[in-house]
């Protein structure tokens, strides 16, 4: 498949290969018929990155082939949600001869949301002056109409802001109405449709579950506040400063009582416990802690993490890389049991699966 092309008619074998793929990797462990979760053939991503390229007058998106690195010219990108494929020739018709938001400009970040909202940053190789900012004022206010769109303008040590550096995404997740903060440049999930399928369920199973949770790797706080309503307790944690900043943020948005967020990597909460010692202001030891939510980055959870979490009753693991998942599910399944196994195809016409397990003590 050549870049930005999607094949519809392909899309339900190239499924069926990686949940086959997954089994494979996971046969030596005991596990139920994985319930799968299918993405949207096209228009699935909420998250998109182009280089600009200038060509005389001519202006238009590009990107780089992974194996030739060729470049690609890019007019019609139905990986994207229909709200950035939608606007990508609108912002190119409307910069394509204004120098100001034109000129040594290089590349178009796009973050986008299921409810609408469309960010975009203008990433340029040249300091930006309030000429800049006047003009894309100007061509905000001339879309306003028709599109919900805030933009950014970026260069070295520079950013320019015309509103705010972040769009709010929001669902009705099986009547619970969640909110979330998605700042420009942070993680985020990239299939919206698939993130709700994901929290779906997680919330199926939570809700059998009872006392408090822990989660590690949090992020902006989208498993911890979806799950809020079925423990007394959460605490989530997180390394990156920007993404706990939106969780704390996402808590108020969604009037989250019984939610706090600390900045810890994993492996400084499984130092801690092994010690004996409080996590900052929170002393677990007073705590029903029942249930751990891990969602690692791809080389899965360290050690002295698994260790951690091998101690909970039960465990809702969130796995983006299934080799890593099947390493610690050596561990694991040395001790738990497990109760559920999903998949959740994020990533469609890629190797890239979501793998979800919930593991229950024996």
């Amino acid at each position: 498949m050549s870049v930005g092309q999607v094949f519809p008619e392909h899309y339900p074998q190239q499924l069926a290969d990686k949940v086959s793929s997954v089994q494979l990797l996971l046969n030596d462990f005991n596990h139920p018929e994985p319930e799968v979760y299918p993405s949207s053939p096209s228009n699935y991503r909420l998250r998109a990155e182009f280089r600009i390229w200038h060509d005389a007058d001519d202006i238009y998106h590009a990107m780089f082939d992974p194996q030739s690195r060729d470049k690609v010219r890019i007019d019609h990108f139905p990986v994207a949600c229909k709200t950035i494929a939608d606007f990508m020739p609108v912002l190119l018709k409307h910069i394509q001869f204004n120098h100001e938001l034109r000129y040594k400009l290089y590349q178009v970040d796009y973050l986008a949301t299921l409810s609408g909202e469309l960010l975009v940053s203008l990433i340029y190789k040249r300091p930006l002056t309030n000429s800049w900012l006047d003009q894309a004022k100007q061509l905000t206010d001339t879309l306003a109409d028709n599109y919900n769109v805030k933009f950014i303008g970026r260069s070295r040590k520079q950013k320019l802001m015309i509103s705010t550096d972040y769009v709010t995404e929001q669902f009705d997740l099986d009547g619970q109405v969640l909110q979330y903060q998605q700042v420009e440049g942070s993680f985020t999930q990239p299939n919206g449709s698939v993130n709700l399928k994901m929290l779906t369920w997680a919330k199926g199973i939570a809700a059998g579950l009872s006392g408090d949770l822990l989660e590690l790797y949090c992020g902006n706080g989208n498993f911890s506040i979806a799950l809020t309503p079925f423990f007394d307790n959460v605490v989530a944690t997180e390394i990156s400063r920007t993404s706990i900043k939106s969780a704390q943020y996402n808590i108020s948005l969604n009037n989250v009582s019984n939610l706090q967020v600390l900045q810890m990597s994993a492996e400084d909460v499984s130092a801690a416990l092994q010690q004996g010692s409080k996590l900052k202001h929170i002393d677990l030891a007073n705590m029903n802690l029942n249930t751990v939510l891990v969602d690692p980055p791809r080389a899965g959870l360290d050690s002295d993490t698994v260790q951690l979490v091998s101690q909970f009753k039960d465990i809702i693991y969130i796995s983006c890389n299934p080799e890593t998942l099947a390493q610690n599910l050596t561990t694991l399944t040395t001790t738990h049991d497990i109760v559920k196994l999903a998949v959740f195809d994020q990533f469609p016409y890629t190797h890239h699966i979501e793998t979800g397990v919930w593991l229950s003590k024996r």
